[in-house]
This record gives structure tokens, C-alpha cells and sequence, in this order.
């Protein structure tokens, strides 16, 4: 049990967890004046960015490794580089690509009212989400589960042990019924869950003593130690909660700009399982593995069918590398988060990254 001594003061609702995130019949009903619009969006997107001369992308207010902007304004993240990715294949430019900051409970709204073109934000796979909403996920970036960040000074070492926290989370994020949903299936009760509009607020309660754990995707919690004044100060507890695929989405009623956003993820796993990198690119454009010359268009006019050129996927990766690259520059070993690959390696290596062939 969790004494009040080792966490912080504040207002308790025992049991419940506050109704913050909007419902799925509340995001359609604030959705509903804006679908005769998305409609008309939906029918065109690639004609629509063309014309606009850039990609809109709406990815997080910052999250290290994912999408995250400097002091000057550049974003860098796995997340911002699959929308690189995009348009480096539309426009054989990653530049040429607006970056909308969204909260957790805007990011829907966004997508639906056409501000922007793909969401690609850390957003996890759900039945819900890619039927009722009206969206379709384009593939699985990146394979997380919920876990949750705690003190090393609260001495705890499995989240069985969480009777009577306090909890701090984002609003607007599966996170909330995943931990009602575990704490049931435990037969334990928390204190109260807090939930907060961002991801900042979220962790600067967190750290402020607000509450005793802050819980998330795991992927998210190791970018969020980060940014704690002390990161050695907090550890993750071993427990994996929750299925959390986490990939881009665009709206419903547009296929050929589905099959784009879709074909991109593919193009960039297809590259790495074929040895096709940044630097090696322009060399491979010349091999005779029949795999290689269909997927860099040497082969067939496969980018004809989503609205590209044949040179579609030449242009990604020179661009952005493969997926491992970029996974790699962004959330890999070498980097600050120091994340294995793990599920997110290639089925050839025994992960369950997996890309149908193009062919």
C-alpha cells in the first residue's frame, strides 16, 4: 500500500476516474457540423497537398524520440520522419511538410475537419477509433504497452503493489480505461486518477508530487524521465498493461490517399528487410534482385497506382532511410532513450515489423 507520506497532497476521488476524455459519441457529436467538409476533403488529399505545396502533419506538443521541436523550431522524431517520408515521396522534398502540434483531445478533430492530412502522433490502433471515428490506420510504427513511471524512493517493484496510488495522466488517451481496466482485473483500488490536458501538465504534476505514478505508454514514459530534473530519480515499472500499436491514420472516404500513407510505411520496411539504405540507394537502383527493382521502380510503374512516380520509394529513402534507420536515429540504443527493437524489429529478426511485397 502507498502511504500518504510518500506522495503528494491534493484533492482525492476515490475509485473514479475523472470523465475527462471525451466519449466516442461526444467527439462525433462535436464532429458532426464538420462532415459534410471532410467530405469534400476526403475526396482528393493528394490533389489537395499537391496544390498546397506542402503536407500538413499533426503530431504531439513534445515528445522526445517521437516529435519534438528545438529552440528554433525543427522537429525531429520517428513520428516526424514517417511524415518526411511522405513527402519526400509526393514532392521528392522532406521539407515540404507543415508540422500542427495537437493535444491528445484535439488530435480527432483535427483529422476530421481536414487541418491537416495524416496523424502522425503517437496514436494506439482501436476498434472504436478506426470505425465509429471514421479513420483508418495505415500501419504500426512503432509496437508499445502501458506501463508506469514511479519514484525509486517509493521502494516498489511491480505495479501489483500499486494499492492506493494516486495516478497522474493524459487526458484524451486510452491510457485512462487501460488503468481502470487493470486495477479491476487486479482486484485493487487506487486513490484517485488525475488526469491532465497535456502531456507537460501530466508530467510536471508528476514530478511536483501531485501523485504517486504517472502511467502512459511505455515508449512515452522513457522520452517523459527525460525531462525530469533527476531521471536516475525514477524507474519503470516491469509490468506491460495494455496492446498499444501505435501508427498514422487519415480519414475514411479517401483510398488513394490511404494506399499513399499506407505504402509508405510498407516501402520503408520493404527497404530495410531488402538492404536498401540511405546511403547505398542510388547503387541498388541498379540491382538485379527482382524484389529490388520493383520496389525502386526499375521494375513496373507500381507508384502509378497511388498517384506517385515510378522513383517513389528512391525518393523516401534517400530522404529518411529505411524504418530501421530511423528508428535507430530517433529511439534506438545509441539515442538518450536507448530503446531496443524488440517487437519492432523485422519478422526476419524476430520482431513482427512484416511489409507485404510490391509486386
Amino acid at each position: 500500500m502507498l502511504h500518504s507520506s510518500a506522495i503528494g497532497a491534493g484533492p482525492v476521488r476515490r475509485g473514479v476516474i475523472p470523465k475527462k476524455e471525451p466519449s466516442v459519441k461526444r467527439i462525433l457529436f462535436a464532429a458532426a457540423g464538420l462532415l459534410s467538409l471532410a467530405g469534400a476533403v476526403n475526396a482528393a488529399t493528394l490533389d489537395d497537398v499537391k496544390a498546397r505545396g506542402a503536407l500538413t502533419c499533426g503530431v504531439t506538443q513534445g515528445l522526445p524520440g517521437f516529435s519534438n521541436p528545438n529552440d528554433k523550431n525543427e522537429w525531429s522524431g520517428l513520428d516526424v520522419d514517417f511524415c518526411r517520408a511522405i513527402a519526400a515521396a509526393i514532392f521528392n522534398d522532406p521539407t515540404k511538410v507543415k508540422f500542427t502540434p495537437l493535444s491528445a483531445k484535439d488530435r480527432f478533430t483535427a483529422l476530421t475537419s481536414g487541418a491537416i492530412d495524416v496523424l502522425s502522433r503517437n496514436t494506439t490502433w482501436t476498434m472504436s477509433r478506426d470505425t465509429t471515428l471514421g479513420f483508418n490506420f495505415a500501419g504500426v510504427m512503432y509496437y508499445d504497452g502501458q506501463g508506469f513511471l514511479i519514484r525509486k524512493t517509493v521502494g516498489l517493484k511491480s505495479a501489483k503493489e500499486l494499492q492506493e496510488a494516486s495516478i497522474c495522466v493524459q487526458q484524451g488517451t486510452s491510457n485512462e480505461l487501460n488503468v481502470g481496466d487493470y486495477f479491476r482485473a487486479n482486484n485493487m483500488k487506487y486513490r484517485e486518477v488525475i488526469a491532465f490536458a497535456t502531456i507537460d501538465e501530466t508530467v510536471k504534476a508528476y514530478e511536483s508530487g501531485r501523485c504517486d505514478v504517472f502511467t502512459s505508454d511505455r515508449s512515452q514514459l522513457a522520452s517523459v524521465r527525460l525531462k525530469l530534473t533527476n531521471p536516475a530519480d525514477h524507474v519503470l515499472l516491469p509490468e506491460t498493461i495494455s496492446k498499444e500499436p501505435l501508427g498514422p491514420l487519415v480519414r475514411h472516404g479517401d483510398d488513394q490517399w490511404f494506399d499513399l500513407v499506407k505504402w509508405t510505411y510498407f516501402a520503408l520496411l520493404n527497404a530495410e528487410e531488402l538492404g536498401i539504405t540511405q546511403k547505398n540507394v542510388d547503387e541498388q537502383v541498379n540491382s538485379q534482385n527482382p524484389d529490388i527493382k520493383r520496389l525502386l521502380g526499375t521494375d513496373g510503374k507500381y507508384g502509378e497506382g497511388i498517384g506517385l512516380t515510378p522513383d517513389w520509394v528512391v525518393r523516401i529513402v534517400k530522404a529518411t532511410g529505411n524504418y530501421g534507420e530511423i528508428y535507430d536515429r530517433n529511439v534506438g540504443p545509441a539515442t538518450p532513450l536507448a530503446i531496443e527493437r524488440g517487437l519492432n524489429n523485422l519478422w526476419t529478426k524476430g520482431g513482427i515489423q512484416y511489409a507485404p511485397p510490391v509486386r
